[in-house]
């Protein structure tokens, strides 16, 4: 059954900007190597930011008709994830919803579909992730649907869910659990920064991390130098 609804889950911009503060690889080892969106999901221009709420489309095979449903009522700061079922043969997104895009300050779009016009999408600089190029429309006249459960790129996506993207793919962060999430982030980064600085002092990686004795539960070890 198709619908559209309005999302009453919102994350503040506080707790938004805090995670983008961190990786996707970060995030995603903060939630038990969980919530990253497979590899095939990528970015369209690399050296971008992205970082905002969720708000969900899913679309009918190659129609866009959603999407653009998903766009007029997307508000400033929200990205659209959208579900195209991985229909790669169209592209549903394209330079004019781009324009649009960047006039309402949205900060971003995710798609398991194909995306157009990518010269011009790359000028706007606006974070776009998708699966696949297809130089071929969409069609605008079937149903769909707008802020429901959705998934994209292997994982569950609700409306109103923190999305984070940079070089190495997209996040989903649910917002329930945003919180608990963000001390785990603070409290890795910690770890990262302590261990870096201990490299820096001459304690190796493979000692930081107790390497050694993982090879030795194995029955294995570095053969020592010759002297």
């Amino acid at each position: 059954m198709y619908m559209i609804n309005k999302s009453n889950r919102k994350a503040s911009q506080e707790l938004i900007n805090e995670f983008s503060k961190f990786g996707v690889a970060l995030i995603a080892d903060s939630m038990g190597r969980y919530g990253a969106m497979k590899p095939y999901i990528k970015p369209i221009a690399y050296g971008r930011k992205m970082k905002g709420r969720a708000v969900t489309v899913q679309t009918y095979r190659s129609d866009n008709l959603m999407l653009h449903v998903a766009l007029e009522m997307a508000q400033k700061g929200d990205v659209l994830v959208v579900d195209a079922g991985e229909i790669t043969n169209a592209g549903l997104w394209g330079d004019l919803m781009t324009q649009m895009a960047c006039i309402k300050g949205l900060n971003g779009v995710v798609t398991d579909g194909a995306v157009r016009d990518i010269e011009e999408l790359i000028k706007s600089g606006l974070p776009i992730y998708s699966k696949s190029i297809s130089p071929l429309g969409g069609f605008k006249s079937s149903g769909g649907s707008v802020n429901i459960r959705i998934s994209c790129g292997g994982v569950v996506v609700l409306p109103g869910d923190i999305i984070i993207g940079d070089d190495d793919g997209v996040v989903v962060i649910p917002l329930e659990k945003a919180e608990e999430v963000l001390e785990l982030c603070k409290s890795n980064k910690k770890k990262e920064n302590a261990i870096s600085k201990k490299m820096k002092q001459g304690i190796t990686l493979f000692e930081q991390l107790g390497l050694p004795e993982q090879l030795g539960k194995l029955g294995l070890a570095i053969p020592e130098d010759e002297e």
